[in-house]
């Protein structure tokens, strides 16, 4: 038995000496000293020895073991350094190249817009409306007949508003406001809430004009809620969204969902109220239309007028950002032109 051992150790040896990398150190490792390896097959016979013996072949059983480890170890340590001085000839930087330059992505200025008023809203209070209560798939009874429109309203019309050719009276939503509804249907007031999102309509693409774009509806619903509320809110928003104590004017209109009715202008960004191209010699731009809730609004989703009042606005994103932005064509928010994009 001591001859097998020793037969082991040369055998051992030969293949250590041979071995040219990490992975052929562990193989040797694992054929002569792990539990099923080699030199402990051996010394499960050690049982069928006398006790002498037992001493004698223990004993060298156990220095082999030893001298094995440690040729296996010097062997590994050696490799190691070779590999890793191979690898650091492979793999050598040159310190004197210049680097490469990573230029870092620029968000859309229409999605830092939207950003930037839902952050100026919900620092007045108000909170984003949830996903399901704003979809762009819309019935036209939501996105038109329970926001007080008349059957016969212009906006109704398909040279205005797309319609599906699959599912009848199922259109593109032509605005945002039709979130109000949906968010009161479920939620009793008091309710105070923002729904930013994209809207569609049969628009001729132009420099100002897309038929793509995006809204942000605003809706406040309390006891008590007076047209000076609205007034403050909307001033606050222009002054934190502009910069400065903007000059502001409210000029009555119109919206079938909202009585009384208002447009809200601010003083031309271009030319400070001189007047100019831009603001086509009046010196204001408008920039968003709001109004207290209408009556008939309230009464469809349930709200109790004599008991509740409110205001609702919407904001055009892309005309915002192109006010701040100095932009003159609606179009440069969808090329993807990354020339446009660098600038924000």
């Amino acid at each position: 038995m001591k001859q097998q051992l020793e037969n082991i150790l040369n055998s051992a040896l030969a293949e250590i000496n041979c071995a040219k990398t990490s992975e052929d150190v562990e193989n040797i490792k694992l054929n002569y000293l792990s539990r099923k390896g080699t030199l402990n097959s051996i010394k499960k016979n050690l049982k069928d020895l006398s006790v002498e013996d037992k001493r004698i072949v223990g004993s060298f059983a156990n220095e082999v073991a030893q001298t094995l480890e440690a040729k296996l170890a010097d062997k590994s340590a050696e490799i190691y350094r070779a590999e890793l001085a191979q690898k650091l000839e492979n793999e050598k930087i040159d310190v004197t190249l210049s680097g490469t330059a990573h230029h870092e992505g620029h968000l859309n200025p229409l999605t830092s817009t939207i950003n930037e008023i839902v952050e100026i809203f919900q620092g007045l209070g108000f909170s984003v409306m949830e996903n399901e209560n704003s979809p762009e798939l819309e019935t036209e009874y939501v996105n038109f007949d329970m926001l007080n429109f008349p059957p016969d309203h212009p906006a109704k019309d398909m040279q205005d508003t797309f319609y599906s050719t699959v599912a009848p009276n199922v259109i593109l939503r032509s605005q945002t406001s039709g979130a109000q509804i949906r968010e009161m249907l479920v939620k009793k007031p008091p309710i105070s809430v923002i729904c930013p999102g994209r809207v569609y309509r049969c628009e001729a693409v132009s420099a100002r004009k897309n038929n793509l774009f995006h809204q942000i509806e605003g809706l406040l619903v309390d006891t008590n809620i007076t047209f000076g509320d609205l007034k403050g809110v909307l001033n606050e928003f222009i002054r934190v969204y502009f910069g400065e104590a903007r000059p502001t004017r409210f000029r009555s209109s119109y919206f079938p969902f909202t009585e009384p009715s208002a447009e809200v202008d601010v003083q031309c960004i271009m030319c400070g109220g001189k007047g100019c191209r831009v603001c086509s010699g009046t010196g204001w731009l408008e920039v968003l239309g709001s109004g207290m809730v209408h009556v008939n609004v309230l009464k469809n989703v349930g709200i109790d007028p004599e008991v509740y009042s409110g205001f609702a606005f919407g904001m055009g994103v892309e005309r915002l950002a192109m006010l701040k932005y100095a932009i003159d064509d609606i179009r440069l928010f969808f090329n993807n032109d990354i020339r446009f994009l660098k600038q924000f």
